[in-house]
């Protein structure tokens, strides 16, 4: 290699290290309500992208917002969207698995419409940063979150995609799904006994009858809580962690927005 061209690598590797510097991932929490419930959300982005960006956002599991949903919505803004965990709960409150956690998430479960309301105050409030594209936003939802999400897309809310891991399927109003807009991809356990497959073929079902673009993925040897470390790694207690399984769904799920939103 010559004098020269050496150089000239130097000096691309020296603009590229400093474009990189710039850049930087910046995150907030804050306040919103829906009526009177004060909910706490979190926020990312990368403050060196210039004009609007797809907004996501991520809705927790059953114990609430946790370093999970917030690492997944940093990682997020390191594709290029602006993140924010939504919270369904309310403020502080964070029951713990899996008796009060269970308890809360079946007030909500069993109310879809309010659980409905909490999932739209969330998708509204993302929609009002200004960092964000109002015409490509999506969704994504962690087991809990993952019911969360297609009531998101059942009441009818401009979101161009729905990403379920893990999820809960069950909908006790299947009509519904005809208000659903985007496009869904479901990242599922094969092996999940939180998930049967009575509620699985349901689903399916639904989103047939709907006419809805729907993907299913279901991996082998795979229970409920998959892409969740501290999970654990006993499948035979219904949930544990799989890192291949949570490997494939991430980069399923990264392919997934960027055909549909964009980055």
């Amino acid at each position: 290699m010559s004098m020269k061209s050496a150089a000239t690598l130097g000096l691309i590797g020296l603009l590229v290290g400093a474009s990189a510097a710039l850049a930087e991932v910046r995150t907030q929490t804050f306040d919103y309500k829906q009526g009177d419930t004060v909910l706490e959300g979190f926020i990312a982005w990368d403050d060196a992208k210039t004009g609007k960006q797809p907004g996501v956002v991520v809705f927790p599991q059953w114990t609430g917002p946790s370093d999970h949903e917030r690492g997944a919505a940093v990682d997020l803004a390191k594709l290029g969207y602006v993140a924010m965990v939504a919270d369904v709960y309310g403020k502080g409150i964070h029951p713990p698995a899996p008796k009060e956690s269970g308890v809360e998430m079946g007030k909500y479960m069993s109310n879809r419409p309010l659980l409905r309301a909490r999932v739209k105050a969330a998708y509204d409030r993302l929609l009002q940063d200004p960092h964000v594209d109002a015409s490509r936003m999506a969704t994504i939802g962690y087991c809990f979150g993952g019911a969360a999400v297609m009531e998101l897309g059942r009441q009818g809310a401009d979101v161009k995609a729905i990403v379920s891991f893990h999820g809960a399927l069950s909908n006790p109003t299947p009509a519904d799904a005809k208000n659903i807009k985007a496009h869904v991809l479901v990242l599922h356990g094969a092996d999940d006994p939180a998930v049967p497959p009575k509620e699985v073929d349901a689903f399916k079902a639904e989103m047939k009858d709907a006419g809805t673009d729907l993907q299913f993925v279901a991996y082998s040897g795979t229970v409920h809580s998959f892409t969740i470390a501290s999970a654990g790694n006993d499948n035979s207690k219904g949930s544990a962690y799989n890192p291949l399984s949570a490997k494939r769904s991430w980069a399923a799920m990264r392919d997934f927005l960027e055909e549909t939103v964009g980055h």
